[in-house]
């Protein structure tokens, strides 16, 4: 049963982007907290600035202070931003790890019930492994600071669309009604 590997994998894929996703978005929740406490109290001067006319304490601010007063607010708020891109990469990360996972899953059942040669219901099943560990995987170790994920990574989604392809030919010339024996 060659599609066997790819339930397994796809299972056991799915338990470990499942649990990382969270973790990731954990590890970070709290810097995000942090900055937006952080960003209160620039950006409510500059909200009571600009309700006085830009008056403080019943004195006209000069140019340099407002400026000064703007760089805060906006550095504060950049600052959430900086931090709340890593995560909305976090959450993709995890979608694409999920469904990786589950790809692998219905692949490995759609292959039981294809008839063709084995070579190629082999290089399918493998193909949708690495293009899961390629992908997602990398992607996975991208978003924990390895940067030389990025250089695999470029390879998984072609796999992906590869085995997707494959596997739609071999189910228009081999699909079955019941299992075969391989």
């Amino acid at each position: 049963m060659i599609g066997k590997k790819n339930i397994v994998f796809g299972f056991l894929y799915l338990v470990a982007t499942a649990a990382l996703g969270p973790y990731m978005l954990i590890s970070t929740a709290q810097d995000v907290e942090t900055a937006y406490q952080e960003k209160q109290q620039p950006v409510g001067r500059l909200q009571s600035l600009k309700t006085n006319n830009f008056e403080e304490e019943l004195e006209p601010l000069t140019a340099d202070q407002i400026a000064k007063a703007n760089t805060s607010g906006i550095l504060a708020i950049n600052n959430i931003l900086n931090l709340q891109n890593p995560q909305g990469f976090m959450r993709s990360v995890h979608a694409h790890g999920n469904l990786e996972a589950v790809l692998n899953i219905l692949a490995g059942l759609a292959l039981c019930f294809i008839g063709v040669a084995k070579a190629f219901k082999q290089v399918i099943s493998w193909l949708f492994i690495a293009g899961a560990v390629l992908h997602s995987g990398m992607l996975y170790l991208a978003a924990f600071g390895q940067s030389w994920a990025y250089t695999p990574l470029q390879v998984g989604p072609w796999l992906v669309l590869a085995s997707l392809l494959l596997i739609g030919i071999a189910a228009l010339i081999g699909f079955k009604s019941e299992v075969v024996k391989d």
